[in-house]
């Protein structure tokens, strides 16, 4: 078992190139059945905000390749 803010401190690495797209800002529960539906990436602030925010980005559950202990592996399509 494992807790969200444990969830939530491993990077997450899109598997097919390999790059880096930051953690787990928040997590889409489906309250009927209590299961993970998504991870979403938040989107961070650049230099101080003044050029805008990044789009957070949305990875389906089905979507997560492995969770290891530092890292959790996805695949973007």
């Amino acid at each position: 078992m494992m807790n969200i803010s444990e969830f939530q401190m491993k990077d997450v690495v899109d598997v097919s190139n390999g790059k880096k797209l930051g953690s787990i800002g928040d997590i889409d529960i489906n309250v009927t059945n209590g299961k993970i539906q998504a991870i979403i990436i938040g989107g961070s602030g650049r230099v101080l905000g003044f050029f805008g925010k990044e789009e957070e980005i949305l990875i389906p559950w089905r979507n997560i390749v492995k969770i290891g202990e530092d890292v959790i592996l996805v695949r973007l399509s």
